[in-house]
């Protein structure tokens, strides 16, 4: 029998079976004026081959929550985290509960060894061996009356399945330390898998507080995580093949004309910035700013090579989903989808409806299958502020290219490792940060771009260098 679905938010998990499910749990529909909360504790699942909900109804499952997490892991949906919140109070979990898709039962799993806080909004991830990974999420704690503090977690940890093919799995948390460069401490990310025993994390936002104000810097970037490797490193795009063979083919050519000599290539072009206004229902003007890395670009082009760049659609300015939290993602055939999400000017929040794709083999450049209508937009909350929001664009190394290139690919993907500034033998973290300061700062700025304010790319620069310098006294 089929239901209409009540409207709320909540986080789904897809199963292949019946021509394909998808299942929901719990979630939170709020007021628009904030004063009235309710937090669901219902399971549905879509036949998609049908097109119809059908409600489930099994004792025993978590307590109504959203911000929670679930995926489908061998023939289980597993739930983990969330947070419940009402006018007056608020708490956040940390439990795991396993719903059995052959018997339709819930069952609360007590797992050995010391697992995460309790947060909301973190990844999950399934691996190929059944067992889940956990990263990051938020929470927020009452330090004193009307008065709470919120965390951004950055650990990581690993939710293993043991005893597998006995009737009940027993699971166990152990922590994770991964290599490489992590994600900058962020929340409101989307994750999925990815190709080559690997998942990705896209997108963003890091809430500041200042004063009595939160002030919002969204991202756009992708993170991959090695899950073999346990290795974080961060994606870029390597824009159009056929760019890049043409820049080849003109620097041997001139370096066959000068005998062999050494030649001194011009300076990569600078920054581009693309600027798009959006005009609301009210007249307001929105302005939302893009900065593009520059690249180095061969200035002379024959005719024919005018042809082929147009032939490939390289020309134009580059283009990339703006930057967001709260996107929807999906990995199909090795191609990533990115649809919508929510960024915020001044004190409004937009929805976006926009999608953009991008081969996470090829990594060469996005795609806009659909653009975004301003008069689709949706204001969430109703403000005098006219003012704007300047969102970085943030880009860093990874990606694969096709085969021939394959050893091209495998020394880029372990620059995330060797590039950084080596810790010298007995040097104190302190040494290391005033010796390679110059670099970090140097680094942070060409991930968030020039229109990023100094304070805040300090404290990226920081942070990176601090995560760099205790992984490598970890692995020496």
């Amino acid at each position: 029998m089929s239901f209409s679905y009540p409207s709320q938010s909540s986080l789904a998990a897809v199963v292949p079976t019946a021509g394909g499910q998808l299942w929901i749990f719990g979630g939170e529909f709020a007021s628009p004026n904030g004063e009235q909360f309710y937090h669901y504790k219902d399971l549905w699942v879509l036949h998609l081959a049908t097109k119809t909900w059908e409600q489930i109804k099994a004792p025993g499952g978590p307590s109504g929550r959203s911000g929670h997490r679930m995926v489908a892991c061998k023939r289980q949906l597993i739930i983990f985290g969330g947070f419940h919140e009402s006018a007056r109070d608020f708490i956040y979990y940390n439990d795991v509960y396993a719903f059995n898709l052959d018997s339709f039962t819930w069952s609360r799993l007590a797992p050995a060894g010391m697992g995460p806080a309790p947060r909301s909004g973190c990844q999950m991830t399934p691996t190929p061996e059944g067992n889940i990974i956990i990263y990051g999420g938020y929470s927020k704690q009452r330090i004193k009356k009307d008065v709470d503090k919120g965390t951004l977690h950055t650990d990581m940890f690993l939710l293993k399945a043991e005893g597998a093919g006995k009737e009940e799995d027993r699971w166990s948390w152990s922590r994770l330390s991964p290599s490489g460069v992590k994600p900058t401490p962020r929340s409101g990310f989307a994750v999925a898998a990815a190709p080559n025993n690997r998942c990705l994390l896209f997108g963003g936002v890091h809430d500041e507080e200042e004063e009595e104000s939160i002030e919002g810097d969204f991202f756009n970037d992708i993170y991959f995580y090695d899950i073999g490797k346990n290795r974080w490193f961060p994606a870029q795009l390597k824009g159009p093949k056929s760019e890049r063979r043409k820049r080849r083919r003109g620097r041997q050519a001139e370096a066959e004309a000068a005998g062999g000599e050494e030649l001194q290539l011009p300076p990569p072009q600078g920054p581009q910035e693309i600027v798009k206004e959006v005009v609301a229902e009210d007249g307001t003007v929105m302005t939302i700013k893009q900065v593009i890395p520059g690249a180095a670009e061969d200035k002379d082009r024959s005719g024919s090579e005018e042809e082929e760049e147009e032939e490939d659609g390289a020309l134009g300015q580059p283009v990339e989903p703006c930057p967001r939290s709260s996107a929807m993602v999906a990995v199909k055939h090795g191609v990533l989808y990115v649809y919508g999400g929510m960024f915020e000017v001044g004190d409004r929040q937009v929805t976006l409806s926009d999608l953009h794709s991008i081969d996470l083999h090829r990594m060469e450049q996005w795609k806009v299958l659909l653009e975004m209508d301003p008069k689709t937009q949706e204001w969430l909350e109703e403000s005098e502020s006219d003012e704007e929001e300047d969102d970085d664009v943030e880009g860093a190394e990874g990606g694969e290219e096709e085969e021939e290139e394959s050893s091209e690919e495998e020394s880029e993907d372990e620059e995330g490792e060797q590039q950084h500034p080596a810790v010298q033998p007995g040097e104190a973290q302190a040494q290391y940060l005033a010796r390679t300061e110059q670099y970090w700062l140097g680094l942070a700025r060409s991930h968030m771009g020039p229109e990023a304010k100094d304070k805040k790319v300090l404290k990226v620069a920081h942070a990176m260098a601090k995560t760099f310098y205790e992984d490598a006294i970890q692995m020496s």
